[in-house]
């Protein structure tokens, strides 16, 4: 009998694990941070009396979404000391491409860049509501305030948002766009370069200071031409590039002698104002185990 509710509480808790991976992710822009939150979840949900617990899934929610808000406040403190720019750390989307999400909402790179500027509260308000769809009831129970505070914080999130998010492009034309960077990229064709940038483009290489990486973002579109084509001799040669879905868009793996590269990029109407370079070793590996991960393995699988 105990081991038949063990396998029934395992169960419950792999059927929700790519909701629950999805709110964190979202909430912390990091895989490994949201592993470990679901590493939590899955100890606490073991020793619940669950005979207390009507609604399993609304439970889980909760218990995820108030460790990933404090995770956070400790998260912020880390990133102050991280040498260089901060970008999210990649996942794979393909298998799910909305992480567990009624919507795909938060999850594009640039919009989890976004989404660092709100307070956690807010982060966790909009996330719940506009990614998972949580009734506004709910979601003042989750973050222990009222309806009107909770709608409050929605409306606030969303126009924050909506102010500071670019013209969106869909899929397809993101991928063309990256495809033609490449191109231009591998040859160092600084005017093929110029020619698809937004006039206020930033390349933004995540290093955490190992050597190859800028530790200052690059901006405008000659500044940014001339840095891609200055590095071409020594970083396309060679490499074998691997098309990737993450975080519900195209990027490529860079494999290189002395590390490996995730690149991709944000863009709109005006074209490319975005270049991200991921080259953070642990980021990398975080990436790698995301990929199976939709599978739906109980811990850090």
């Amino acid at each position: 009998m105990r081991t038949e509710s063990l396998e029934q509480v395992a169960s419950a808790f792999v059927e929700l694990r790519p909701r629950l991976f999805g709110i964190a992710y979202r909430m912390l822009g990091s895989v490994t941070e949201a592993e470990d939150i679901l590493q939590e979840v899955w100890m606490r949900w073991q020793n619940t009396d669950r005979a207390t617990v009507e609604n399993p899934s609304a439970f889980l929610a909760l218990i995820t979404t108030r460790l990933s808000i404090n995770v956070i406040q400790s998260a912020r403190s880390r990133r102050e000391a991280y040498i260089g720019p901060w970008l999210p750390e990649p996942v794979d989307t393909s298998l799910d491409p909305t992480l567990g999400a009624e919507r795909g909402e938060a999850l594009e790179f640039a919009f989890l860049l976004l989404l660092e500027r709100l307070t956690p509260t807010e982060r966790a308000a909009y996330v719940l509501r506009e990614a998972f769809v949580y009734p506004y009831p709910q979601i003042a129970e989750i973050l222990q305030l009222s309806q009107v505070n909770v709608r409050q914080l929605v409306s606030r999130a969303r126009k924050r948002l909506t102010a500071e998010r670019r013209e969106p492009i869909d899929k397809t034309e993101h991928r063309r766009l990256l495809k033609v960077f490449l191109a231009a990229a591998e040859t160092g064709n600084v005017a093929a370069l110029e020619d698809l940038f937004a006039a206020d483009v930033v390349s933004s290489s995540d290093g955490d200071g190992m050597r190859g990486s800028a530790r200052f973002p690059i901006t405008g579109g000659s500044r940014v031409a001339k840095f891609v084509a200055t590095y071409a001799p020594r970083f396309w040669p060679g490499a074998d590039i691997t098309w990737v879905e993450a975080n519900g868009r195209a990027g490529v793996i860079v494999p290189r002698n002395h590390g490996t590269t995730f690149l991709t990029i944000d863009a709109s109407p005006q074209g490319i104002h975005h270049v991200m370079w991921v080259v953070n070793p642990a980021k990398l590996d975080a990436f790698e185990r995301s990929r199976p991960r939709t599978v739906g393995a109980v811990g850090h699988g």
